[in-house]
């Protein structure tokens, strides 16, 4: 008998797409009356002509990019952009600096690479990157007398975390706050809260299981491999050469988070935001969004890329190379709203709605957090792809917070939680994978190790945003 394997999330979501076509020839049809912010207006729901979908399930997925093809281009230049910063090494050279400046003070180096991490993680939505840092950490930190679970949780935890309290992550909560309606700024306070909070936990974690392991070897959960690790990684530590962080690179690591923090103050709405205590509508609003973020990172990686001294077709060479490795992520977006139009030509999306109105809306603002926050953990495992997920669900769940009196923003924000604490022990993640699988760490001690931090990282987010949904 074959061993089980879990379909693509290209797979499932072609199935979801079959079952809400089935699912139309079932559900009554329905609308809403909209508000002024085409915001579903409650108590207005009432039915309308049926309209089944059969054939359309073939044309869904395209017409689904066609709607999104905004959110897809943006996510094609974002991955142009990031080719160009990483053949330029100015992001390897930076970590791999303070690794070097940091050798012998490995106990600091775990605050300060956690943290480093936590910031790629919740710019950028820093994953599949952090690969390259595994051969250069392990060894240090084996040699100073920790274990492989240890060196693989300063970046695994550390990017997971930073994930976790996205604050411009444009794969996820970027996606998210366009689907849902909202700017990328709403929700930011807490989101910059929840990652303080979280990296806070996890950095006290993960030191103290490096001093019990530290002090005392046979506490690791790697002990019984401890000689054959370091004999593996100690007699290996040279052969990994990193960049050096010249003067050239240093300006572009400068830029590159200037571009991020440009990309943050342009999406706020200074114009309205007269808060009485704080009055700033003064400043000036940009009011940009996905066609200008493009162009912006467009030109910055095309900026960051002369800076560093790329020719032109090295320039060019790395931004396609780069939009290719994110065309995955392209295509999912166009197929996950590839459902919504097939709800939405169906008539079902309001009769949905209206489903959770009548049952949802007596939750009250706590209780609905509560559940919405639950609900994104299976979801986060059966569809692993962030941004996917986001195009799935925000078109409903974004809606049926305005009928429980919860803030769109607290919808996204439970959303990226729960994706980011599910990513940091989900199977189906090749960076987890690929991770343990560098480090020697077999995946059931991973799960003993990192599982009491995700019960915290669970119970301390989701107090925030319940406290959040009151305020």
């Amino acid at each position: 008998m074959k061993k089980f394997k879990m379909p693509s999330a290209f797979t499932i979501l072609f199935l979801i797409i079959i079952i809400v076509a089935i699912s139309t020839w079932i559900i009554p049809a329905g609308e809403y009356n909209m508000n002024d912010d085409n915001a579903p207006i409650p108590g207005t729901y009432h039915t309308v002509d049926s309209n089944p979908q059969s054939y359309q399930v073939v044309s869904a997925p395209i017409n689904g990019f066609f709607d999104a093809k905004d959110v897809c281009l943006f996510i094609l230049v974002i991955g142009g952009f990031l080719g160009i910063v990483m053949k330029t090494g100015a992001i390897d050279a930076g970590i791999s600096n303070v690794v070097h400046r940091m050798k012998g003070r490995e106990k600091l180096m775990i605050p300060i690479l956690m943290g480093l991490f936590a910031l790629g993680g919740t710019s950028y939505g820093m994953a599949e990157e952090t690969i390259a840092f595994y051969p250069l950490v392990l060894p240090i930190f084996i040699a100073a007398g920790y274990d492989a679970v240890t060196a693989v949780s300063v970046i695994l935890v550390g990017a997971g975390v930073g994930c976790l309290g996205s604050t411009a992550n444009p794969f996820a909560t970027g996606i998210a706050s366009g689907f849902a309606g909202i700017n990328l700024s709403d929700g930011l306070l807490l989101r910059v809260i929840i990652l303080i909070v979280s990296y806070i936990v996890a950095v006290v974690y993960v030191m103290k299981y490096a001093a019990k392991v530290k002090a005392d070897p046979s506490k690791s959960l790697v002990a019984d491999m401890r000689e054959s690790n370091i004999k593996h990684f100690t007699s290996h530590q040279n052969e990994t050469e990193m960049p050096k962080l010249n003067f050239r690179r240093k300006v572009a690591l400068f830029l590159f988070a200037i571009t991020f923090i440009i990309m943050i103050y342009s999406v706020i709405p200074f114009d309205k935001l007269d808060l009485g205590y704080i009055n700033l509508t003064s400043l000036p609003a940009l009011g940009w969004w996905f066609p200008e973020l493009s162009a912006l990172f467009l030109v910055s990686g095309i900026i960051l890329g002369i800076i560093c001294g790329l020719k032109e077709k090295e320039i060019v060479d790395s931004f396609i190379d780069g939009a290719k490795d994110l065309l995955s992520v392209a295509l999912i977006i166009g197929v996950s709203r590839g459902i919504t139009y097939i709800m939405n030509n169906g008539n079902i999306t309001a009769t949905i709605l209206n489903y959770g109105e009548n049952s949802l809306s007596k939750a009250g603002a706590a209780g609905f957090t509560v559940l919405t926050y639950i609900f994104y953990f299976p979801l986060s495992l059966l569809v692993p792809s962030t941004s996917g997920l986001a195009t799935l669900s925000m078109p409903i769940m974004a809606p049926l917070g305005d009928f429980s009196g919860v803030a769109r923003d607290i919808v996204v924000t439970a959303f990226q939680s729960a994706s980011g604490i599910i990513n940091l022990l989900t199977p189906t993640s090749g960076v987890v994978m690929g991770a343990l699988a560098i480090g020697r760490v077999p995946y059931g001690k991973w799960i003993k190790y990192v599982i009491k931090l995700v019960i915290i990282l669970t119970v301390v987010t989701g107090a925030l945003l319940v406290g959040w949904s009151f305020v």
